[in-house]
């Protein structure tokens, strides 16, 4: 059904030369030759979108920012409407990566307008763009059927990369809205494509859905095991962000054991590492394992709740619905333990009291 999977954001003479598994460096390296030996804008505009990509993948966000714009540009004096589509989509996607996901929907939506009917491959990739920050943003009412759509022409074409994606996002709402089964299903469905196809970043992220779906069904020893093999993946690839987010979900599996300790030290190790990247929905989403580590670990309830607060504060700039239903909740537990200990320390004191005391008192 599927083909090997290809990298159609590398195009013109960089997609001769680069493939899905190329390492970001080597990208970059071979996008700042090209940019410097382009001899016309279009020319410049792929070698910036390629240069984009990779800056974006290892956590550069400036140097990112400033290549699709580039990309733009020269796409745009060039006057080729596919180019400008796929600049708009890799900034578009940059945007989502920072937590600015009303500036991606704007910069996808026109993405997808550019690329109707010039660039088949840019506005596919524009539309799923689309999918996935409406599905981040917990909106699985308005993007289930988008799902569904680019799943079928991701089949239709024989693109394991889309398809990939396309069931990786419906395996994460039906996991988020509690159907397991069916999401370690389509989970392990992407692993297999992935793996046929040559996808290793496609792998990567597929075997952390795995390991996600299995430690919520309680099996902490394999879950382990799994981002173990993804996190060698995202090493050899130098996926900076797949790579944090990797430990994030490690530190998730470690919690859900009970086993606090281990699972502060990976949210505080994917806290810094989203820091340096300046990923501000994966910097929120450490915060909270973190807060909620400490928290099973001792930490005074008052401090726990004004962390939270701040939190809730960020999912809502984000637009974070599922992270706000997992903080609601665990406010809601924090909250009824403090006021659970409260009253056992004021039961404990009124049985300490002498008779006369307990009189006049």
């Amino acid at each position: 059904m599927y083909g090997k999977a290809f990298a159609p954001e590398y195009q013109g003479a960089l997609g001769a030369k680069l493939g899905v598994n190329s390492s970001y460096e080597e990208v970059l390296a071979a996008a700042t030759r090209a940019r410097a030996e382009a001899e016309s804008p279009l020319e410049r505009a792929r070698a910036a979108l390629a240069a984009g990509e990779a800056n974006r993948r290892l956590g550069r966000v400036e140097a990112a920012g400033a290549a699709w714009r580039d990309s733009y540009r020269n796409a745009r004096e060039a006057g080729d409407r596919g180019a400008m589509g796929w600049a708009l989509w890799s900034g578009g996607t940059l945007a989502r990566q920072c937590g600015a996901l009303p500036l991606a929907r704007r910069l996808l939506t026109h993405a997808v307008a550019l690329a109707d009917g010039a660039d088949r491959l840019a506005h596919g990739y524009a539309l799923a763009g689309l999918a996935e920050t409406g599905r981040i943003q917990g909106d699985y009412a308005a993007v289930t059927d988008l799902h569904e759509q680019l799943l079928a022409q991701a089949r239709a074409h024989g693109e394991p990369r889309h398809a990939v994606w396309a069931l990786s996002g419906i395996a994460q709402m039906h996991r988020n809205t509690g159907d397991l089964p069916k999401a370690l299903a389509l989970f392990e469905e992407c692993v297999a494509i992935a793996a046929a196809a040559d996808d290793s970043r496609g792998h990567a992220w597929s075997l952390r859905g795995v390991a996600d779906v299995r430690s919520a069904q309680g099996e902490t020893g394999p879950a382990l095991e799994l981002l173990s093999e993804a996190e060698a993946i995202c090493r050899t690839m130098d996926l900076a962000a797949a790579l944090a987010y990797n430990h994030k979900m490690r530190g998730n599996v470690l919690f859900r054991a009970g086993r606090y300790g281990q699972a502060r030290e990976m949210y505080a190790l994917a806290l810094r590492e989203f820091t340096e990247m300046e990923e501000p929905r994966g910097h929120a989403l450490a915060a909270l394992g973190l807060a909620k580590s400490r928290s099973r670990l001792g930490r005074d309830h008052g401090e726990t709740l004004a962390e939270l607060d701040v939190l809730e504060q960020v999912f809502r700039r984000i637009g974070l619905r599922e992270a706000l239903r997992t903080l609601t909740a665990f406010r809601d537990e924090v909250t009824a333990r403090w006021a659970a200990e409260t009253d056992g320390l004021l039961d404990g004191a009124t049985m300490r009291l002498t008779p006369v005391a307990r009189a006049t008192s």
